[in-house]
């Protein structure tokens, strides 16, 4: 039996989740707090967390990175209404595997847990080679748990340009950096490069090395031998040595150490990896995909990447365009997911009213495909009849952009408030700057966003620091 446990100070919320998951064969527990999910994952093994984002004693972000260091493999799925998806797709730098968003649908709830612990025992078989538990694969009902992925190419000349750049790279030798904003589908880009290159037979490894704790990062990535540190009870092999042949996907590797980042070049230049506590090294032969969501050029200018590093690693470049400014593929994506929903939950619904296609092709989709998928998930879950009509999208997105009423007063106003929001985010902006003696890192903490956000804000209102 699968282990879940909830962390949530909602009461209520967490009898309704813990009745409806033991109905489903899960073991539950709850936790009210942060830190009293964190003294039982201490005391217990857990599959799943269920987090709320905004907890009493701590951010969702604080208790992901605790969790991350207790249990690395562990699966976590944010909640959060759906006006904090921004900062919940945030989360996913962090090891987030996935987010839902209030109120609660059980079916999509329990597709969303199947689904990801079924992709968890995947991965985690492809790095260790245990075998995934038969009972997952039939109850999670996901296609492809046998390690192929279905990277879907879009229409839109951005989509049409990527699949140029991946048959071009693939065949050949180099490393390559994909950037992108998160949801953007980094990983299957680098899996499809993977399949076009001749070491399609071998393994792809995938690490996250945003989920790496920093004391652990060392041995995920190079291994370590039996009482090499506390806990170290056996050899391991690290993930280059479990890639040896194959292809190795360093996804967020701005988040590596300085310390990890020396030993990472090491290997890219000696193709040599040392475990942890070794006397001797090993011959590897491993090609290497890194992906980022931030500036790599900006990284080395702060300091935070090294430069040697990234002149290693940028040989060759693909840039994913965020899914709002290739509209052409929305609809495209979202047909697809529809079929993807319509599998799982055994349902037949045909298309999308021509309002809801307005609506999805005008909103700004801030988790980019991985939101839209939810969304569409959501909708086909909610809709009764053959097509998804307005009340089944989130509120956020039903009323994004009226399509019918007094067309020149709705861009006025949308123009004056556009105007009132830039002046008084620039302001804050400048307060925060000042506050902090125009320190960028501090300022970006205190502003909760990130360093390349904050660089675009302020080239966007032309602010000089």
């Amino acid at each position: 039996m699968l282990n879940i446990l909830i962390v949530d100070d909602d009461k209520d919320l967490c009898l309704v989740l813990s009745n409806f998951l033991v109905k489903n064969a899960y073991s539950v527990d709850v936790a009210y707090t942060g830190d009293e999910g964190l003294k039982q994952l201490r005391s217990r093994d857990y599959q799943l967390i269920l987090c709320d984002y905004k907890l009493p004693d701590i951010t969702g972000i604080e208790l992901l990175q605790k969790i991350k260091i207790l249990n690395s493999e562990i699966c976590v799925i944010m909640i959060t209404g759906y006006s904090d998806v921004k900062s919940a797709v945030a989360t996913f730098r962090y090891g987030a595997n996935d987010y839902i968003t209030k109120p609660l649908y059980p079916d999509e709830l329990l597709i969303t847990i199947r689904e990801t612990i079924a992709k968890n025992q995947t991965r985690l078989q492809h790095r260790t080679g245990t075998p995934v538990e038969p009972e997952l694969l039939k109850k999670s009902n996901v296609p492809n748990q046998t390690g192929a992925v279905t990277y879907i190419i879009g229409t839109s000349i951005q989509s049409q340009a990527v699949q140029k750049s991946i048959e071009l790279v693939g065949p050949s030798e180099l490393s390559v950096i994909i950037s992108g904003e998160t949801g953007t589908g980094k990983e299957f880009v680098a899996q499809s490069i993977h399949r076009y290159s001749k070491r399609s037979g071998s393994p792809f490894m995938a690490i996250d090395c945003g989920a790496l704790p920093k004391e652990l990062a060392g041995s995920e990535l190079f291994g370590h031998t039996k009482g090499s540190f506390t806990g170290a009870v056996t050899d391991k092999p690290g993930s280059f040595e479990l890639a040896d042949g194959g292809t190795i996907f360093l996804d967020e590797i701005g988040n590596l150490s300085y310390e990890n980042q020396v030993k990472l070049l090491r290997v890219l230049q000696e193709r040599r990896v040392k475990r942890i506590g070794a006397n001797r090294d090993t011959a590897i032969d491993v090609r290497i995909i890194a992906a980022t969501n931030e500036d790599l050029s900006k990284a080395v200018k702060d300091g935070k990447l090294r430069e040697d590093l990234f002149h290693r690693i940028n040989e060759f470049r693909i840039e994913l365009a965020p899914l709002r400014e290739r509209k052409n593929d929305i609809m495209f994506f979202a047909n697809f997911f529809l079929q993807k929903a319509n599998q799982f939950m055994n349902k037949n619904v045909t298309g999308f009213s021509a309002e809801v296609q307005h609506l999805l092709t005008h909103y700004f989709w801030h988790g980019n495909l991985r939101e839209l998928n939810n969304v569409i998930r959501r909708a086909v879950l909610l809709t009764l009849g053959e097509t998804i009509q307005v009340e089944s999208l989130p509120r956020e997105i039903a009323h994004t952009n009226p399509i019918q009423g007094d067309g020149e007063i709705m861009q006025e106003n949308v123009g004056m408030l556009k105007s009132i929001a830039w002046t008084a985010e620039r302001q804050a902006i400048i307060d925060a700057l000042d506050k902090v003696k125009h320190n960028k890192s501090k300022a970006s903490e205190l502003l909760n966003i990130d360093r390349k956000t904050l660089y675009n804000k302020l080239k966007l209102y032309n602010i000089v620091t």
